[in-house]
């Protein structure tokens, strides 16, 4: 298990972080054959199935593209873009992108950049902690279906 090195406040963006990827680089040494993951469903607050939930496979998968982002970077926006649409030819997209995005920007200036900053900054340290929880339980899943549970 990978233990965190670096000391940082508590609720420091940081040791978010830290912790995510620890959490995830565990998840990727203990999950040796993912494809034990495909069609076990992920159990929501209490144990409970949650229908049309993915499957752990995709949140596997899920976890381990976003670990690559938190340890790496972003990449750049153009490239973020094809990777979700999955084309770069929709003229009409990006075009519709250019004006949405030219809405927003008029907007966030409008608003005070302190507020957007903690807007954004619990909202990150919300979703790293949720995503954390979930590499947890992709892990401890595996363990059982594996017969290495603790």
């Amino acid at each position: 298990m990978q233990v965190l090195t670096k000391r940082y406040p508590k609720n420091c963006l940081l040791t978010v972080m830290d912790r995510y990827s620890a959490t995830v680089r565990n998840m990727e040494q203990v999950v040796m054959m993912p494809s034990l993951l495909q069609d076990v469903q992920l159990s929501g607050h209490g144990g409970q199935i949650q229908d049309g939930a993915p499957d752990l496979y995709r949140c596997f998968t899920m976890l381990k593209a976003i670990h690559v982002d938190v340890d790496h970077g972003l990449l750049p926006r153009e490239d973020w873009q094809a990777r979700v649409s999955g084309s770069e030819d929709d003229e009409a997209e990006n075009e519709a992108t250019e004006t949405e995005q030219a809405k927003e920007e008029g907007v966030s200036r409008e608003l005070d950049l302190e507020a957007q900053f903690h807007l954004h900054f619990s909202s990150l340290h919300h979703i790293l902690t949720h995503l954390t929880l979930k590499a947890e339980e992709v892990t401890r899943k595996y363990q059982e279906i594996t017969g290495q549970a603790m």
